[in-house]
C-alpha cells in the first residue's frame, strides 16, 4: 500500500473553495470571483473573504478583480479533496447502489470528515468487488484475503 503524505487539514468551507477552483480551472475556465460565487451559491463578499484566507494560507494567488489561481500547495490540497469526493461517490454508487445524485450530495458532506484509513479501506473495497463480486461464495473470507495479501484470491480471477 502506498502511503500518501498527510496534507494539512482545512475547514470544510475552504476545501469546498479549493475543490471548486480546481474543477472550474480543469474545465478550462478562467476562474473569477463571480464564477466561484455562482458555483458555490454564495455571495461575492463571502468569496472575497474566503480567498483572503486561502491566500493567507498560501493556497491561492488572487489580486482584486483578477483571476484566481491555485498555488502548488493549493492544487495538492484541492486534488486531495477531489480524490476523497470521487472515492466516496464511487463507493456509494458502485458499492452501495445509491443514485448518482444522492451519492454526489453525500460525498460533498462526508469528504471533509472521513479519516484517511476509512477512505483507503473504501477504495480497496471497490477495487475488490470489481474482480470478486459480493454474490460469490465466501465473500467475507475472500475480502479478508485481499486485505491481507493486497491481491484478490485466485478463484476470483479464474475465468476472467
Amino acid at each position: 500500500m502506498v502511503k500518501q503524505k498527510m496534507l494539512k487539514k482545512y475547514s470544510a468551507s475552504l476545501e469546498d473553495y479549493l475543490e471548486a477552483i480546481a474543477n472550474l480551472h480543469r474545465d478550462g475556465k478562467v476562474v473569477k470571483v463571480r464564477q466561484l460565487s455562482r458555483t458555490l451559491n454564495v455571495k461575492m463578499p463571502s468569496v472575497t473573504a474566503a480567498l483572503e484566507r486561502l491566500s493567507d494560507e498560501g493556497l491561492v494567488v488572487h489580486k482584486r478583480y483578477g483571476d484566481i489561481k491555485l498555488t502548488p500547495e493549493g492544487d495538492r490540497a484541492a486534488q486531495d479533496v477531489i480524490r476523497r469526493h470521487r472515492a466516496l461517490s464511487r463507493f456509494f454508487t458502485e458499492g452501495l447502489n445509491i443514485s448518482k445524485k444522492t451519492a454526489e450530495e453525500d460525498a460533498c458532506k462526508i469528504e471533509h470528515i472521513i479519516s484517511p484509513i476509512t477512505l483507503e479501506q473504501m477504495i480497496k473495497f471497490i477495487e475488490f468487488i470489481e474482480v470478486c463480486p459480493p454474490g460469490e461464495a465466501n465473500f467475507p473470507k475472500r475480502y479478508r484475503y485481499y486485505l491481507e495479501q493486497g491481491k484478490p484470491p485466485l478463484e476470483c480471477l479464474e475465468g476472467r
